[in-house]
């Protein structure tokens, strides 16, 4: 049994109606300890993310990924930003999500993002039910991700994710320190409208 983040998401958030726990349980901490992770535990994060759902059941995703110790892992942490990367050197693993924007015949999927997304969201569910760090970022550099790792063109990197076995929170920098912490959201009424804009 992996060790729990020492902070509890649901000691901090409180849904406005009755939801699955799940939701509430899922956040981005940083805290890792720079411990390897089982190769199976991952391989349960992707299945998870296999069997999102997609438009038409394209499945247009593709995930690259490297554990910790590799020359792999080096070449995926170089593309992250400073502040990232702070963190990102105790992950275990880093993973790019893809989303492929063209079917098999070649037409553009306007929802490539979207599928990619809810793809990447079962992965973070899943890490999250087994106890892990998973940590999902924009502060890369994804035209250079795509020239060091050969991303062919009709791919597009949507985000990277730091997975890890969680840390303890004073590994982290007093700034990072500060930010461990499970965000809030907007309150509902802000998100939905009914019937037009």
């Amino acid at each position: 049994m992996l060790k729990r983040h020492p902070i509890n998401p649901l000691d901090h958030r409180s849904p406005q109606h009755p939801i699955h726990p799940m939701s509430l349980q899922r956040w981005s901490p940083r805290a890792m300890s720079g411990e390897p992770l089982e190769h199976a535990l991952l391989l349960r994060c992707f299945e998870a993310a296999r069997w999102a759902p997609s438009a038409g059941n394209k499945q247009g995703r593709l995930f690259l990924y490297a554990h910790r110790d590799t020359t792999t892992f080096q070449q995926f942490f170089n593309l992250l930003d400073d502040g990232n990367m702070e963190w990102c050197i105790n992950a275990a693993v880093l993973i790019i999500a893809l989303s492929d924007t063209l079917s098999p015949q070649g037409k553009y999927i306007s929802t490539h993002a979207h599928d990619t997304g809810l793809a990447v969201e079962n992965l973070l569910l899943q890490a999250c039910h087994l106890g892990l760090v998973a940590h999902p970022m924009g502060g890369y550099d994804a035209d250079r991700a795509r020239l060091d790792l050969n991303i062919p063109e009709r791919y597009q990197p949507q985000c990277m994710i730091a997975i890890g076995i969680p840390g303890e929170i004073n590994l982290l920098s007093e700034y990072n320190q500060s930010r461990e912490i499970p965000s809030q959201r907007k309150p509902l009424d802000e998100i939905i409208h009914e019937g037009g804009f």
